[in-house]
Parts: C-alpha cells; structure tokens; sequence
C-alpha cells in the first residue's frame, strides 16, 4: 500500500503572497514530486498591444509587475526604439538606471522581509521593510508614484532629477547602506537562519545552467551571468560585476539578493555621478514596423521582450517571457526529497512573481 499524499500548496497560502499553484506528492513528511498548475491569474495584457497604441503600451507593460514595474516600462521602450531607431539621450538613459535600481532594492528589501517571514523572523521581517521605506519615499518624492512610477516614454523619460534631489538620494542610501549592515549578520549568521536555509533547496551549477535559471536563482548556483554586463542603456558606462554564491541553496540566493542591494546602492551613487546634461528624450516620428527583441535584467533576472509592428499606431505582437516562468523548472528540482516544512523557504527562494509569469 502507498503512503503518498497529494497536498495542495497555494493558490492561496499563509506564508506566500503570490497565488502560485504546487501539487505536493508527500510520503512521510518528504516531499517526493512537485506539479505546477499555472494560469490561476492570468490577465491577457499581451492581448492588449492590438487594442492600445504603442505609447499606452508603456503603461501597460508597467503594470505587469508593479515591483519591477520600471524595468518592464524601460525593456518594452528599448524594443520599440531599437525597430524605430531612436537614439535615446544620455541623461534619459542614466535616469532609466537610477530608477531601474531603486526599484531593484526595493524588491529585494520586500522580499528579503518575506523570506524572514516564511521561517517565522517577525522582527526582522519589520526592520527590512522599514529600510525598504526609504527607497519608495525616494520613488514617491522623484517620480510621483512609491511603486509604478511611470516615467518612461518612447524615446526616453518624462521626468528629470534635480541637483537638488540627486543630493538628497545620496544622503538616503547612506542611510539605507548603514541600516542593511546592520541587518547583515542578523539574517547571515544567525544559528536559525542558517538552520533553515544552508543545504536546503541546493541546485548545482550545472542544473542552473541546463534548466535556464535567471537573476539570483541563476548566481545564487555560481553561475555568473547578468543582462547587464551585455551593456544595454547606461550600464555600458558603469562598472559592476555579478554577485555570486556557489552552494546553490536557498542562503545562497538570500546572499546573493542582499548583496545585490549593496550593488544597486553603488550602481546609483555611479549614475549619479556620471549623469551627463542633455534633453529628456528623442522626438518619435511615425509608427513602428518591424520586430525587435530585448533582453534586460529585472530584480528576478533575465526578462525578454520580443516585439512586433506593422506600420500603425497599434502592434501586431508583444510577447514577454519573465524571470519567474525560467526559474519555476528550478523549482520543481528542488523540491524533491525536501521536508514538507522547507516547502515555503524553498518557494520563496526563487523569488516568484506569479503577476510577471500569467501576464
């Protein structure tokens, strides 16, 4: 006789705000196969690129995900002014950056809460989104918005940063960088956290590389790739490299993620500081026809945009494949063997945004 149980994880789940849908084969507590059901909230906003003009489309393509919402906007805005061959200006490009990386700390600070919430570190779920804080008082103050700020445009940005106020960001993450260390060994060293996450969840080098990991779930392997260092929009001009961890487990990418918001904080202060004199953005003239595809780093990794125009105001195609969607194969390696009480670590180690995969 068989002891295997089939328990329901999600759509809906305490420890996990993202409706994402595991069919959990159990056998005495251990996890044994792990089956996705996707397509709980799909939307259809790919649909949407017939019906909305390509500059609406900016919008649209924010709201996929509101928390890499920036870098949708930008990475949709970069494919049509590649088929329309629009130079966009330097300060256009450097204030993408800056945006794009401050929404990149704001996502891993939310989820580096969430993930000392899924062991059940209360506190230290509280003292990450109080630095998080910072950051969308920063996005509210610059752009209007604390989550989508919508400052792209085809041909640039619509908005511009003052002397005034690129001063005042560079006193804020002074004091975001001083809260984070203080937070560092709290969350890496502690006896608990590592209890609960060191050996856990592991895929190897190989097995990232092979299943097509992306973002932390892809470096957190040893793996070092990035969209960024493929020097798209200002990061040509900035000098950074991935962060990495090779053990491959569930500490490695929570390494990983908080190391990176130390990058993003170096990669502003960078910006900043080369951000050149110039116009917001370039004159758009006629309709796109052609396609184009672009690749761009978000906070979960790799997010491509392929895109198609026929001449008119309207679109024929815009296809976008998200981070979350590579790394749920992952995923479904990992969770083999593990205890049923891993479950919630493990999921949320990949960072899912199930808004971003049923676009």
């Amino acid at each position: 006789m068989s002891n295997r149980t089939v328990i329901p994880f999600g759509p809906q789940h305490p420890v996990l705000p993202e409706p994402i849908h595991l069919k959990l084969v159990v056998e005495d507590e251990i996890v044994k196969e792990a089956v996705p059901a996707l397509g709980y909230v799909h939307r259809g906003l790919e649909m949407l690129a017939a019906r909305r003009d390509f500059h609406q489309m900016v919008n649209v393509c924010e709201r996929v995900c509101g928390i890499c919402s920036m870098i949708h906007g930008a990475c949709f805005s970069q494919s049509i002014e590649n088929i329309m061959g629009i130079e966009v200006p330097e300060r256009a490009q450097f204030l993408r950056v800056i945006w794009s990386e401050l929404h990149r700390m704001h996502s891993h600070l939310l989820w580096l809460g969430l993930y000392a919430d899924a062991f059940g570190f209360e506190a230290l779920f509280m003292q990450f989104w109080k630095v998080r804080e910072r950051i969308m008082d920063i996005n509210e103050a610059t752009a209007g918005n604390r989550v989508i700020v919508s400052v792209n445009v085809v041909g640039g940005v619509r908005k511009d940063l003052s002397p005034e106020q690129l001063d005042w960001i560079l006193k804020e993450l002074v004091l975001v960088e001083k809260e984070l260390k203080a937070l560092e060994s709290t969350l890496l060293d502690d006896y608990t956290v590592k209890s609960r996450t060191v050996g856990i969840g592991v895929m190897t080098y190989d097995q990232a590389y092979e299943l097509g990991a992306a973002g932390p779930t892809l470096r957190g392997s040893g793996v070092e790739q990035d969209m960024r260092m493929t020097g798209y929009g200002a990061y040509k001009h900035l000098d950074f490299q991935p962060v990495t961890h090779p053990d491959g487990d569930c500490y490695a990418r929570s390494w990983v993620r908080f190391h990176e918001a130390y990058q993003s904080i170096d990669l502003v202060r960078q910006a900043i500081t080369a951000l050149p004199a110039g116009s917001l953005a370039a004159k758009v003239k006629g309709n796109p026809e052609g396609e184009s595809i672009m690749r761009v780093e978000q906070p979960r990794g790799e997010c491509l945009y392929y895109v198609k125009g026929n001449g008119t105001k309207l679109l024929d195609r815009v296809r976008i494949r998200t981070p979350t969607f590579a790394n749920i194969p992952c995923l479904l390696t990992m969770l083999p063997e593990c205890e049923l009480a891993d479950v919630p670590v493990i999921v949320l180690s990949i960072d899912p945004c199930i808004s971003c995969t049923e676009r």
